[in-house]
């Protein structure tokens, strides 16, 4: 519906009632949810050019996002939204857009080819739009779920975010494509867990562990690896807390940071300061795998429980510690210098607990493998009730963060805690995870493990673009299954991961030689990679994989911090017993709003909308 355009006083008195109307709206929509002075906590930009900067607040009350979008240098309109994997097909957008004289604001989505169409079910809703001479911001609202099936469900997790410029007006929203336009995407977990920051003890004292004024190569990927040491005679102390130093000016382009402590085997570690993929960089580095403290884009402060902190420092503890920064630069800029890197908070008092990292998931072999051209394989590996019998304390442990982790293939990850049998509650999980946006994620609830319990981890892989097969291993184009998960109190037990027993593998190779018309190399000097390689990938191929995978026995790894396994038998162990699932939650539809609107909102960008 056109609406004519407002006098100049007009504008004023409907901008500043706009304003006051929409102030009263958002405290009280954020009330309990934020402090009052920063009613927008998360921020992050959306381009490389730092055209698009976007800020947010969650609101579990109301299981709703409050997005404010800022866009420098405005011309003629702008989309912004989310898709499963980062395409500009099938996603679900917000479009502000002009046809030259009046400008429109509406919830729509693209279809297979990338055309835009407005929503029937207008579910972002505008509350202000505002412009200054330097830029247009924009302030929206979506519900988690809207029962829409044009709309992407806002889950826990990665999210893919998508946006486009456009450059000049159009005619209509139907005449956008997003092919014409400039776009791209940014990953973020968008539903940041409502936690209280604990207070810090006031003997607090940082240290700040960045690179030091790095070249930043024109190059659209760069991982860059750092040594340093801690001080000699640093005795033991608790991190914390850390956070992220991001050098002014390259908020885009650092992706995501790790620092690592080296292993205690070691009395030295050469010093390095280069690309981690350098054929320069020490081999010894390897050895530096303990992870300190990660921080990935989007991401705050990280606060450890009160109760307990990550020892560093003191006997028995490696002084060397490697930090890892990914660069994302995709236009290529040559030039860039950068210094970013963690400050870490700790206190020579020490807490309660000593935290400490456990890896669930698959051990990294190759007798763990994804036929190529699979949309969806899942490999589950198992932290089984008879190690977490042995290892863990009667009390049990407590988990308060996890890091996901695989290589290139991985699409989605989930750790589940079973009882008796019964699946209990999700530790972790990420239906859109990306191998490109990893870091360490607090809990929304505190998971308590206890002696006997099991913990279950399944990745979903996609190799619909390998002619190959892919092994687990190592490699980049090989494949891992990890959940690094954060705990309290520590215990010996480092590593609880499973893998198919090597035997019955040995059993799948001769079956589907005999089976098939070609070879299938089953000699005994071949290794397992070789094996798989011969293997002709047909359906009868697949499905025998896939069923050995779910029911052999399987060689356990519970593992000390020292690699060295807890005593008993751990190869030909059967898989543990689930006869009671957890269901898929089911999404809540928001209470209906009335009609839903059929047309865009006109908006006046000068401050207000109609």
């Amino acid at each position: 519906m056109q609406v004519p355009s407002p006098s100049v006083r007009e504008a004023a008195s409907m901008y500043g009632t706009a304003v006051a109307v929409f102030l009263v709206i958002l405290v009280a929509a954020l009330q309990g949810s934020v402090p009052p002075e920063s009613p927008f906590p998360y921020r992050i930009p959306l381009d490389p050019e730092g055209t698009l900067e976007l800020s947010w607040n969650v609101s579990y009350t109301q299981e709703m996002v409050h997005f404010q979008l800022r866009v420098r240098e405005f011309r003629a309109g702008v989309l912004f939204g989310m898709s499963d994997r980062g395409e500009l097909e099938n996603a679900d957008l917000v479009v502000l857009w002009t046809n030259g004289d009046s400008t429109y604001f509406g919830d729509a989505w693209s279809d297979q080819k990338g055309q835009i169409h407005l929503d029937s079910q207008q579910d972002y809703q505008l509350l202000q739009a505002e412009r200054t001479s330097e830029s247009l911001t924009l302030l929206f609202k979506r519900p988690f779920s809207t029962c829409d099936p044009q709309d992407y469900l806002i889950e826990d997790g990665t999210v893919h975010l998508v946006y486009g410029i456009l450059e000049q007006p159009f005619p209509s929203l139907e005449a956008i494509n997003t092919s014409v336009l400039r776009t791209g995407l940014q990953r973020v977990q968008l539903l940041k867990p409502n936690i209280s920051t604990p207070a810090l003890p006031s003997d607090i004292r940082t240290m700040e562990i960045h690179v030091p004024d790095v070249l930043v190569p024109g190059e659209e990927t760069t991982y860059w690896c750092y040594i340093t040491e801690l001080p000699v005679g640093f005795s033991r102390h608790h991190i914390v807390m850390y956070e992220p130093i991001i050098t002014k000016g390259n908020e885009a382009l650092v992706h995501h940071m790790e620092v690592f402590q080296c292993a205690a085997e070691f009395e030295s570690f050469p010093q390095f300061n280069g690309p981690c993929d350098s054929k320069m960089k020490p081999e010894r580095l390897n050895f530096c795998r303990h992870v300190l403290a990660a921080w990935a884009l989007g991401a705050k402060a990280f606060y450890y429980p009160e109760e307990a902190g990550v020892a560093f420092g003191g006997p028995g503890s490696s002084r060397f510690l490697r930090l890892e920064v990914h660069y994302h630069n995709p236009l290529k800029k040559q030039g860039q210098r950068d210094s970013s890197g963690i400050r870490l908070y700790y206190t020579a008092t020490l807490r309660r607990f000593d935290a400490g990292v456990m890896e669930l998931g698959l051990v990294y072999t190759p007798v763990m493998a994804i036929p190529p051209q699979e949309e969806a394989f899942v490999l589950t590996g198992y932290c089984t009730d008879k190690c977490t019998q042995m290892a863990l304390p009667p009390s049990g442990i407590h988990i308060f963060a996890s890091q996901l982790h695989t290589h290139l293939t991985g699409r989605k990850v989930v750790t589940v805690l079973a009882r008796d049998g019964r699946e209990r509650e999700i530790v972790n999980r990420d239906s859109h995870y990306s191998p490109h946006f990893q870091e360490i994620r607090m809990l929304k609830k505190i998971v308590s493990v206890h002696p006997g319990d099991v913990l279950i981890t399944s990745c979903t892989y996609n190799t619909e673009d390998r002619t190959l097969v892919t092994v687990g291993g190592f490699g980049i184009q090989e494949e891992m299954c990890v959940n690094y998960v954060h705990y309290y109190p520590q215990t010996q037990l480092e590593l609880c991961k499973s893998a198919v027993d090597p035997g019955f593998l040995q059993q799948y190779f001769y079956l589907v030689n005999r089976f098939n018309s070609e070879e299938v190399c089953t000699c005994p000097q071949a290794s397992v990679p070789q094996q798989f390689a011969s293997v002709p990938w047909n359906s009868f191929s697949r499905d025998v994989l896939k069923a050995l995978y779910d029911s052999a026995p399987i060689s356990m790894h519970c593992n000390k911090s020292s690699a060295v396994r807890f005593q008993g038998e751990w190869n030909l162990q059967p898989l543990p017993k689930i006869i009671s699932k957890l269901e898929e939650p089911a999404p809540q539809c928001p209470a209906s709003r009335g009609q839903s609107p059929s047309c865009p909102t006109v908006v006046s960008i000068n401050g207000d909308k109609s």
